[in-house]
């Protein structure tokens, strides 16, 4: 199975992932309604701070560019967190001292650990992902089922991620996040870059991915990367349409700096959400936030596959109300 020799002593390294929606494929049966719509976002301000004290007045949720009427707003601030860890145990993780980084990244989340939190480590290469550590408050268990880890094999990265959002549920705390160490080459999936951003079009569960490597190395989009290299596109797509974030790094100081802005970040969350209306097509829509004064950048999932929201009514239509 996986095995390695190998003690790290540092800290640890994080992904998120996010943004496919440009190839997204299209609506599911029009039987099928999402039952509720959570929207976990951060809000940062000046120097991208979280802002912490958020009111409710100060957020107006949008679907599809219409205002929509929400019935929870929640914030979460350094509240335990369940981390579902990710990591590629594919050949071309042995390359270019990828597999020491994630090993570091790892060492500093759990290091950085809060009472409450909770860890679970999934691995994956030439299959979906295979639980090596169930969650667990101990870090002695991640500790210790990483130390059996040795890279090999292609890398099913597609296949292996769909399928983490669901696991990611079995962590005992309503805030949850992904961390996706991987270098984001996929040559053995049976599902298709586009077949996963639909994948992950309806979940509220963010993915931080952690791109290995120096982040002043330029990135050409154009060609495919090196097994050596990683692709930082897609790797910046999955955190986006989920709500996460994209750190590059691969020296500790990188890598404990990501580890550090993605626990701002978790510890900081605000809730919003709304129960869709069961009317209109099953479809992809999109989700936009915009909040007043002070908030600098939000980060939020791109949208939701369902039926229409509740939309706030216009105040024309208020008033003829009133005048009926």
């Amino acid at each position: 199975m996986i095995r390695m020799s190998r003690v790290f002593a540092c800290a640890a390294l994080l992904l998120a992932l996010p943004a496919l929606a440009q190839s997204v494929v299209a609506p599911l049966s029009e039987s099928v309604s999402v039952g509720y719509v959570m929207i976990p976002f951060t809000v940062l301000g000046d120097h991208g701070r979280p802002i912490t004290d958020l009111r409710n007045a100060e957020v107006n949720l949008t679907v599809d560019g219409a205002p929509v009427r929400s019935d929870m707003f929640e914030k979460s601030q350094n509240a335990p967190v369940s981390f579902t860890i990710l990591l590629d145990g594919s050949g071309s993780m042995a390359l270019a001292g990828k597999m020491e980084s994630a090993f570091a990244a790892i060492g500093a989340l759990i290091g950085h650990r809060r009472p409450g939190d909770d860890f679970a480590l999934y691995v994956f290469a030439e299959s979906q992902a295979v639980e090596v550590a169930p969650f667990t408050e101990n870090p002695n268990d991640i500790t210790r089922a990483l130390a059996k880890i040795k890279p090999y094999g292609k890398t099913a990265f597609f296949d292996a991620l769909a399928t983490m959002p669901e696991r990611s549920k079995l962590g005992r705390n309503p805030t949850r996040a992904i961390i996706l160490l991987s270098d984001g080459i996929d040559n053995a999936s049976s599902l298709t870059r586009a077949q996963l951003a639909q994948q992950l079009q309806g979940i509220s569960v963010p993915i931080y991915s952690l791109g290995l490597r120096e982040p002043e190395t330029p990135i050409d989009s154009r060609k495919r990367p090196r097994e050596d290299l990683s692709d930082i596109g897609l790797l910046n797509e999955v955190a986006t349409l989920t709500g996460g974030k994209l750190y590059l790094g691969n020296t500790p100081q990188q890598i404990a700096d990501a580890v550090s802005h993605i626990e701002d970040d978790l510890r900081a969350q605000y809730l919003i959400g709304f129960a869709p209306t069961g009317k209109g097509a099953v479809k992809y829509r999109t989700i936009s936030l915009k909040l007043t004064g002070r908030a600098r950048a939000v980060r939020v999932r791109a949208g939701y596959l369902g039926t229409e929201p509740p939309l706030v009514a216009s105040r024309n239509k208020q008033m003829e109300r009133k005048g009926s």
